[in-house]
């Protein structure tokens, strides 16, 4: 995936949680968004970002396809 690709995050629960993590020797967090059922986010791994984490019932699209994360209860 290079930097300027897109993920679409599509909550399908109340308080989906993604957590941007940073790049480096140390992985930090550095931001957080809460999504309610139906919310969707569009977001890009950049310079400042490494990895996501996504807590919560949610479909996540990319380049690479479609996966279902699980609920988090």
């Amino acid at each position: 995936m290079s930097s300027s690709d897109y993920i679409l995050i599509k909550a399908e629960e109340d308080g989906v949680h993604v957590i941007g993590l940073t790049r480096g020797t140390d992985t930090k967090f550095h931001h957080s968004e809460k999504l309610d059922n139906g919310e969707v986010m569009i977001a890009q791994f950049t310079e400042h970002t490494s990895a996501m984490k996504i807590r919560g019932k949610a479909s996540i699209h990319s380049a690479n396809g479609i996966i279902q994360s699980e609920s988090k209860k």
